[in-house]
């Protein structure tokens, strides 16, 4: 079910309040707490807010970028804004983030924010906010985002080898988000996120052609999908051309992406093995309201994951700092 209804809108974050401030006070990653900036930046969310909303309508791929890039800065030095450092060796630079998008959104937000609150609003929080509001312009829920972190003061593209790859196994996933505090049903709902944005070809066209050196496409794909990303993504062809995660409705929030994974159709190789796992196949079954299964609402859930994913090993108190750019270290 899609979740566009204003009414619902407003509903889902009154919901999660208690949910947020749960999470960020007795997470044990640290100290973020809701309102954090209500006497020394008090408009700080309607500056992130009307920034996204900005750049959103001029480009709607910064929905998915922001959303992204918070995974794969809270996977690596914790959800500390290391991903947006420049310089040689930075975690920018490393193979996984190469195609990221949305830096600058997250500039301007930090330039009008020095303005409005100078030395006040890190770029961490900025980052976390952004990509809640990024969620809500493409038709998601919101959720109330605990702030108080801190910018990290060390970004190496070396230590991106572990954030969580496309061909992984579903075993090897959840080890990984568990060692984030991350549980199963986590992974599920984050990977949901994949229900905006795109892939270019060469993530998946190994699926199509010679899955596994069988001279064949990978058999969880379904066979009246098959003729439909050759002809998008043919051998030998652009490898960077991009295809919707979420086939036929790439640019709306909702839980379609769950639905196509039942029917075959998930694009990524990770993404479909959540269907096809027995450990995960039960989450992504709740999320459609299979009956005879205690049912998920994907909206809230999602915000919930998100709360916990952005409270991973944040830096707050003394550490870390505030930095003045958000693309170097002070």
């Amino acid at each position: 079910m899609a979740f566009h209804n204003m009414n619902q809108q407003v509903l889902v974050p009154i919901f999660l309040l208690l949910v947020a401030t749960f999470a960020g006070l007795s997470s044990g990653q640290g100290a973020t707490r809701l309102a954090f900036y209500a006497r020394t930046c008090p408009r700080v969310e309607t500056i992130v807010q009307s920034t996204v909303r900005t750049h959103f309508n001029a480009d709607r791929t910064v929905a998915p970028g922001l959303l992204r890039m918070l995974f794969h800065d809270c996977f690596v030095q914790g959800c500390d804004a290391s991903i947006l450092i420049d310089g040689a060796g930075t975690e920018k630079t490393a193979g996984p983030n190469l195609l990221l998008r949305g830096y600058e959104v997250i500039d301007d937000a930090k330039r009008q924010l020095e303005t409005a609150c100078p030395g006040v609003v890190s770029c961490a929080d900025i980052l976390a906010l952004a990509a809640r509001d990024s969620v809500v312009l493409a038709g998601g829920p919101s959720w109330a985002v605990p702030t108080g972190r801190r910018d990290g003061l060390v970004s190496l593209a070396s230590e991106t080898l572990n954030l969580p790859g496309f061909t992984e196994s579903v075993d090897s996933l959840k080890r990984k988000f568990l060692d984030k505090g991350l549980n199963t049903q986590d992974l599920v709902t984050l990977s949901g996120g994949h229900t905006i944005g795109t892939s270019a070809c060469q993530f998946f066209r190994y699926r199509l052609y010679n899955f596994n050196s069988t001279g064949g496409p990978d058999p969880t794909i379904a066979a009246a999908f098959l003729p439909t990303l050759r002809a998008l993504c043919p051998d030998g062809g652009d490898g960077s051309r991009r295809i919707g995660l979420d086939n036929g409705s790439e640019s709306r929030f909702d839980n379609t992406y769950f639905a196509n994974l039942r029917n075959g159709r998930g694009i990524l190789e990770s993404d479909q093995k959540l269907w096809t796992d027995s450990s995960t196949n039960t989450f992504v079954q709740r999320y459609l309201g299979v009956r005879g299964l205690l049912g998920l609402t994907f909206s809230v859930e999602f915000g919930r994951s998100m709360v916990k994913m952005s409270n991973i090993e944040v830096k707050t108190g003394t550490n870390g700092e505030i930095r003045r750019v958000c693309s170097a270290i002070n």
